[in-house]
Order: C-alpha cells, then sequence, then structure tokens
C-alpha cells in the first residue's frame, strides 16, 4: 500500500508540475504578443523582459522573493516612466498580463511575509501597477477612471484576499499542529496502556523473586521455572505491543494492532484474561460481568475504553496499593441509566494510593490522566479516589448509544485532543 500511495503521490506531483508549466509557457507567450504590440522593436522588448520578471518573481522560492519582487517593481515602474514620455505608445494594451501578475505579487507579499517586510515589495508592486496604464497611446478620462479603479479598488481587494489567506494559512497550521499534538496522546495513551502494564509486571515479579531470595526460602525448581515463565510471558507482551507500535508509526496505511482491544470477539469477555493474568502475580482479582453484555455488541471504541480502564486500574494497583487482599471488578448496567455502562475497579488496601503516588519516578504520571481523556473521547466521565473503610476506587461511566466518537481516530478527535486534557474527578 505504501507503494500504491507513493505512485499516486508522484502522479499527482508529475501532473501539477505539468499544468503549471503549461500555463507559465502560456502566460509567457501572452507577454510576448503584447510586447510586440509597441510600435517600436526596443519599446518591444522591453515591455517583454519587464513582464517576464514579473512572472520570474512570481515564481521564484520564498527566499528571494523579497528582492525579485522589488526589482520586478521597479523595472516595471522605470518602464512606465519612459513609455509615458514617449510620442510613441502602444495602441492597444499597457500590458494586461504584467498588470494581473504586478496584483497577484501584492496578494503573495501579504500572505508570505509578515506586516513590515510584506510593506516593500507590497508598495512597490502596487505602484508599478496603478501607473501602468500610462504606457498606453490615449490619454482620456477612461485611462485615468481605469488608475483610480485600480488604486482604489484593486489593490486593496488584493491586499484583502492576501490578508484573509494569511489567516487561512494560520489556521490550517494550528489545525495541523493540533492533530499532531492528537496523535502524541494517542500514541503516549498506547504506550502507557500496554508497555507500562506488562512492564510493571515484570518488575512485581522481579521484585518477589528477589524477596523470596533475600528471605532464605528455598524455591522447588517447579516453582522458579514458572516464575520465569511469567517474567517472560510479560516481557513477550511487551515487546509485541511495542512492536505493533512500530509498526503504526511506520505506516499509517493500516490500522495498528495496539488500537484494537484483545480478547475474544464477545468483547467484554476477553477481560477475563486480563484479570486471570494480574491474579497471577498479586492479588485476586474478581471479575463480575452482568449477563445482558456478555454477548451484548457493543461498539469497537467503548469495548477498547472497558479494556483500557481495567487494565490501567490493574496496573496502579500492582505499583501503588499496599496491604491489597481482593480486587473486584464489575462491569454492568447502571440501574438508574439503560443506556450507560458502568465498569468499577475497588481495591481494599490499606489507605488507597493518592494522585501524588501517580507522580512517582516509576510511576510516571499520566495513566489517570490518559483514561480520562479516553473516557471523555466517548462522552463518559470518570471518577478516581480513595474509597470509605480503606483501598481505591476506580469508576467509568460510559454511554451505550449511538454517542461513541472512538470508533476511528480521525483528524477532528486528534483536534480535540490537541486543545485540553480534561481532568479527573476525585471523590472521596
Amino acid at each position: 500500500m505504501i507503494s500504491e500511495f507513493r505512485s499516486r503521490f508522484r502522479s499527482r506531483f508529475r501532473f501539477r508540475h505539468l499544468w503549471l508549466g503549461v500555463v507559465g509557457a502560456s502566460l509567457v507567450v501572452l507577454v510576448v504578443l503584447e510586447g510586440l504590440n509597441a510600435p517600436l522593436p526596443p519599446m518591444a522588448a522591453a515591455t517583454m523582459v519587464s513582464g517576464a520578471l514579473c512572472l520570474a518573481a512570481f515564481a521564484v522560492p520564498e527566499r528571494l522573493f523579497t528582492r525579485y519582487t522589488i526589482g520586478a517593481a521597479a523595472v516595471s515602474c522605470v518602464l512606465t516612466v519612459v513609455e509615458a514620455q514617449l510620442s510613441q505608445r502602444p495602441p492597444n494594451t499597457p500590458g494586461m498580463v504584467e498588470l494581473g501578475v504586478l496584483l497577484l505579487l501584492i496578494t503573495r507579499a501579504v500572505r508570505r511575509r509578515g506586516p513590515l517586510r510584506a510593506a516593500g515589495p507590497a508598495a512597490g508592486t502596487a505602484l508599478a501597477a496603478v501607473v501602468l496604464p500610462l504606457r498606453i497611446d490615449v490619454w482620456d478620462n477612461n485611462l485615468l477612471n481605469l488608475i483610480a479603479v485600480l488604486a482604489v479598488c484593486a489593490v486593496p481587494f488584493m491586499v484583502t484576499v492576501g490578508l484573509c489567506l494569511r489567516l487561512y494559512d494560520t489556521l490550517r497550521e494550528r489545525e495541523r499542529e493540533a492533530i499532531r499534538q492528537g496523535q502524541r496522546l494517542e500514541h503516549a495513551r498506547e504506550l502507557h496502556d500496554f508497555v507500562a502494564h506488562h512492564v510493571t509486571a515484570i518488575v512485581a515479579q522481579t521484585k518477589a523473586a528477589r524477596f523470596t531470595a533475600a528471605a532464605g526460602h528455598t524455591q522447588s525448581p517447579e516453582d522458579l521455572d514458572r516464575m520465569l515463565a511469567q517474567i517472560e510471558r510479560a516481557g513477550s507482551q511487551a515487546l509485541g505491543s511495542m512492536r505493533a507500535m512500530v509498526s503504526s508509526l511506520r505506516d499509517h496505511t493500516t490500522a495498528s494492532a495496539t488500537t484494537r482491544p484483545t480478547g475474544d470477539p464477545a468483547g467484554l469477555r476477553g477481560l477475563r484474561d486480563l484479570t486471570e493474568e494480574f491474579s497471577e502475580v498479586g492479588p485476586p482479582a474478581e471479575l463480575t460481568l452482568a449477563p445482558e453484555l456478555a454477548d451484548r455488541p457493543l461498539p469497537p471504541g467503548i469495548i477498547t475504553t472497558v479494556h483500557r480502564v481495567v487494565q490501567e486500574s490493574l496496573t496502579n494497583v500492582r505499583k501503588h496499593a499496599t496491604g491489597v487482599g481482593r480486587v473486584e471488578v464489575r462491569i454492568g448496567v447502571r440501574p438508574d441509566g439503560p443506556k450507560r455502562l458502568e465498569v468499577s475497579v475497588v481495591d481494599d488496601g490499606q489507605g488507597g494510593a493518592s494522585p501524588a503516588a501517580e507522580r512517582s519516578v516509576e510511576g510516571g504520571g499520566y495513566g489517570l490522566v490518559g483514561l480520562a481523556e479516553r473516557v471523555e473521547k466517548v462522552n463518559g466521565r470518570i471518577t478516581a479516589g480513595p474509597r470509605d473503610g480503606g483501598g481505591w476506587h476506580v469508576v467509568a461511566v460510559l454511554p451505550l448509544g449511538k454517542a461513541d466518537k472512538a470508533n476511528t481516530v480521525d483528524s477532528a478527535d486528534a483536534a480535540t485532543l490537541g486543545e485540553a486534557a480534561p481532568k479527573v474527578t476525585s471523590s472521596g
């Protein structure tokens, strides 16, 4: 698919250059024909040179634009002053192609340059455009009216167009930056959700092995092999998640495996594997899934968000909670809102982890922020905080209707994420 995209890009690039070449050649031909309208050969040559310089100033790179534009405007003004002193002048056209290019140069100067840097080229081309009709042979009221229209209407209009295009460029750049910021947030959430989860399991298992060895307990070969197998599996899962993310960064034409919810096709039933994996190296985690949700089809964005809430909550229990004897994961439909899904993760630890613990060096500090962003993205809300009697709870309420906005990550979602990160509501 990458080769196909490259071939289409090359074909568009070639077509654009071909089209620009045809337009440029046509304008050069028109400049030559207008030059031949002059009564004297030197005047004809000078008209062609002046028109060609204006065309060149419009086509030069940005770094050369100012000097070329001022030079072309100066040549045009000098030619106009010289021809205005002659008795024989062009009878029909003073150089309408050159006049149009001078007006476009005003727009480009205002669009591409700041107010101070645009003043020189814009003023020079405006003056050259206003006085250019003086090259014509007959000076009458029509000529004066044309000069007045150029000065009063055409030049201000081109300046206004340049300002509008400059504003459009600014807004488009802000939108692109918002999209890039949204993509960075998305990748940061994926990295935290997957890699941090598996690495935390590796750290917890390694600490358990070191504690056992330091306490002088002898482990059987079977227990040691089981513990090392768990570390190996967690490391392999972390590498797989990292590889999937790298693949998505290298090839944006295919969906990343990290953006899809894990588990079987039934969706929420895949959470059973997540809780069982957590229970192997931590306190027992009990999953309670409402029967009406076991086989109910849900939007992919809702399923992914549920998985991330449970995964991050279990990871935080493993990293921060102390004295936990049991973790309860409950997923069901709220009694007061049949169209709202409630995800609850509760532990019975001593005192519960605090938000400040999330900001430790080891923790990183972005888990709950990422959860809040995910939940807000699907029009849900999340509450996290210590609970009465000890421990910590995380409760997320998600819509079950058609309000899912996270099925695909498009530019509008990315722009929304780039504006501001939602806050997590703490409750006591």
